[in-house]
């Protein structure tokens, strides 16, 4: 059975912590959290905070051993953007997108459901 963990309205664009999500999809949990630990972005921190917690959803809900957990899927959605005005010279502005997303990590057990 997969679990899932979403972390939503995270203040990073989705494209900054798509780019770490690629990093982790299809390996296994270990493996994964050994990626995200050494990668100096901003989201592999955000990313691994979500994958510890479908973690933990798995090993409280299904009772399944935690070794044989792999990321099944995982994703990156927009959240809604906030706009804001930046002053700037001759009394002009100019737009400020301030941008958020929404991180989901799902994993599932190693050879469960016909999964290699």
């Amino acid at each position: 059975m997969e679990s899932r963990a979403t972390t939503r309205f995270v203040r990073l664009t989705a494209q900054k912590a798509r780019l770490v999500v690629d990093l982790i999809r299809g390996r296994d949990v270990e493996q994964a959290m050994g990626i995200l630990e050494y990668t100096p972005k901003r989201g592999a921190k955000i990313v691994l905070k979500t994958l510890r917690s479908a973690v933990a959803n798995a090993a409280a809900t299904q009772h399944v051993d935690v070794d044989t957990l792999f990321v099944k899927r995982c994703w990156v959605d927009e959240g809604p953007t906030g706009k804001r005005f930046l002053p700037r010279a001759h009394g002009r502005a100019t737009n400020v997108f301030k941008r958020s997303s929404h991180v989901t990590v799902v994993v599932d057990q190693r050879g469960a459901g016909g999964e290699a």
